[in-house]
């Protein structure tokens, strides 16, 4: 369905029954993300899957400030509220995750339960931050100078995603297709707006609010998000971190059946 937020058109796939759960996708996926996850947790929750601004069939916007990340939760909490939603378990995964966390603290009594999936809160100093925001700001012109598939090539490669090269070959096929729709112009102006230097940094007080139960899931092999997870941990109250070590920073891709089974004790616990 499209659902209207702002002058945005918003793709959003719903399947599924029982207590509404929102799925993020990361940077350059889309709703089709968590497709196969759709039996498994439609028997107990109703998934909300949008795409989020920049990605898949969603309208992408020329003005950069619709992708700033607290914006685009607006735009979730509006969506929630055309569908008639009061409260949801929510899941995202790296830059969802991001968004899922934003949402959380913009929106605390919306979320029954969170999932974060390699997740950052942000970058904790502004010297970080602006470094970060320099390196997208490059990332994106390579996406507007040399087009989706230079960049797609050049994502693919990034040590981040090693592990992901041990995935069967229609496995990484079918992402790579995916990656391949998206829209040069709603990529590059995602890490403009929504990279992890353009946000906030929720570190310290902003989490340690939240009174929610929190699940983090890590992959072993994904050390630098493992270690931002243990940060995390000693500020929140109701959090959980459980780490799949055979699997890097795709865990739902790497290892979805645990993945999946790990997602639904915790919501219905």
């Amino acid at each position: 369905m499209n659902v209207l937020i702002d002058g945005i058109h918003y793709h959003v796939e719903v399947c599924g029954e029982g207590f509404p759960l929102l799925l993020l996708h990361g940077f350059t996926g889309d709703s089709s993300t968590w497709t196969s996850f759709c039996h498994d947790w439609g028997q107990h929750s109703k998934l909300i899957v949008p795409d989020i601004i920049g990605h898949g069939m969603t309208k992408s916007s020329e003005e950069i400030q619709r992708y700033q990340i607290e914006s685009a939760a607006h735009d979730l909490k509006g969506i929630l509220d055309e569908l008639g939603v009061k409260q949801i378990d929510l899941l995202g995964y790296s830059m969802g995750g991001r968004l899922a966390l934003t949402f959380a603290v913009l929106f605390p009594d919306r979320i029954r339960k969170l999932v974060l999936e390699s997740t950052s809160p942000g970058l904790s100093t502004e010297e970080e931050r602006e470094f970060r925001r320099m390196k997208d700001a490059e990332l994106a012109k390579l996406i507007k100078e040399q087009g989706i598939k230079s960049f797609v090539d050049y994502w693919e490669e990034l040590p981040l995603f090693s592990t992901m090269k041990r995935l069967p070959s229609v496995t990484k096929e079918k992402i790579r297709a995916q990656r391949l729709h998206n829209s040069p112009e709603g990529l590059a102006n995602s890490l403009l707006g929504m990279g992890t230097g353009s946000q906030p940094s929720w570190w310290g007080p902003p989490i340690r609010q939240l009174e929610c139960e929190i699940l983090l899931l890590t992959g072993g092999e994904d050390g630098k998000f493992c270690r931002i997870a243990e940060g995390m941990m000693k500020d929140l109250k109701n959090g959980t971190w459980i780490m799949f070590e055979n699997s890097g920073h795709a865990i739902h891709v790497e290892e979805p059946e645990k993945f999946g089974t790990i997602v639904s004790d915790f919501l219905n616990t």
